[in-house]
């Protein structure tokens, strides 16, 4: 039985001016959490109003099933999206992702969503063209969805701190395109059939335009380049990154024999900045030595800290790189299956 206190309005315009009033939105119009949409929500997902998918303990904050329910009828979400919510939430409360941090940091991260396997074409996610932008309800409402439980639910509200923010604060929740190359959620151990989300910490998209390179070699080093910009956080801090391969790029490198492997590992070589560098452009403190031309500093920790997959529309030569937020050791990505968060989906 749900629990939540219910209200009366005379038509919809009432609903949203109301919650509006009340800050319970993200300034956009929202549709009214009826209990009837808001068990519709649960008995998809199978869970009991008051099971705890996740939270931030920091803050107090916990995440039940039907308080993540009424915000997903909020967001717009059909019963069928609600258990990629669910396992995106799952793995947002794992203590290696750290939600307090990045939910609370000037530096005012989105919380990326990537969805792999089966249940990307079952809901009709967007990987394809203009992946990071607007039109596909899954992505739009599961991002919005993200969003609002945070706001709601996990005290962001009060907390965020965020100097600028990003548009990826509103709806950042993309799929990865199938290619002959390895999926990522089968890289990191799951089955090619199971659905997953992946969830990221990040800066909005970076745009990565190279329509020259012949060889894939040329067109790395300007991801490499762009990927170590002095300005990025990643240059002072030992964080990941993540970047999206467009279609064209993937067909120079695939057609090249390059595979995703190989791409980390060129990128983790040739993204870095000397520490001269560094400090020159006041990054770093001191004055610069002898040494300092010789010493560098990788945009990431590790070839295997490069979350790399494939996306977006099959013309043009743009991909996109997002730094990651704080330092690896303060938050990581995090990947769960969609079935074992919800028994099902």
């Amino acid at each position: 039985m749900l629990q939540s206190e219910t209200f009366e309005f005379p038509d919809i315009a009432e609903v949203n001016e109301d919650y509006m009033a009340k800050g319970w939105t993200d300034g956009l119009p929202i549709i009214p959490p009826t209990p009837e949409k808001v068990q519709q929500m649960l008995d998809f997902s199978g869970l009991s109003p008051d099971f705890v998918i996740g939270g931030i303990p920091e803050r107090q904050k916990v995440f039940t099933a039907e308080k993540v329910a009424i915000n997903a009828v909020m967001a717009g979400c059909l019963p069928d999206y609600f258990p990629v919510l669910v396992a995106a939430l799952t793995a947002m409360s794992d203590e290696k992702f750290n939600l307090h941090g990045p939910t609370a940091s000037t530096h005012g991260p989105g919380i990326l969503v990537i969805v792999n396997g089966p249940v990307v074409e079952q809901l009709g996610l967007n990987n394809g063209q203009s992946v990071f932008g607007p039109g596909h309800r899954a992505n739009a409402t599961i991002g919005r969805a993200i969003r609002l439980v945070l706001h709601n639910l996990g005290g962001c509200r009060d907390f965020d701190r965020a100097t600028l923010g990003h548009p990826g604060k509103f709806s950042f929740c993309i799929a990865e395109k199938e290619t002959e190359w390895t999926p990522f959620h089968v890289e990191k151990g799951f089955e090619a059939e199971e659905s997953t989300v992946t969830v990221i910490a990040a800066e909005g998209p970076n745009q990565i335009q190279n329509h020259s390179a012949i060889k894939a070699e040329g067109m790395l080093m300007t991801m490499a380049d762009r990927m170590s910009a002095v300005g990025t956080f990643n240059m002072i801090n030992d964080q990941q990154f993540t970047v999206v391969l467009c279609p064209e790029h993937y067909r120079t490198c695939q057609d090249q024999g390059w595979n995703k492997q190989r791409i980390r590992e060129f990128l983790f070589e040739h993204a870095k900045r000397s520490t001269a560098d560094l400090k020159k452009f006041g990054m770093l403190p001191g004055d610069i030595t002898a040494e300092d031309e010789e010493t560098f500093h990788t945009a990431v920790p590790s070839p295997d800290d490069i979350v790399l997959i494939v996306a977006g529309g099959e013309a043009g030569r743009f991909s996109a790189c997002m730094p990651g937020w704080g330092k690896k050791q303060q938050t990581q990505a995090i990947t769960r299956s969609i079935k074992s968060c919800t028994g099902g989906g």
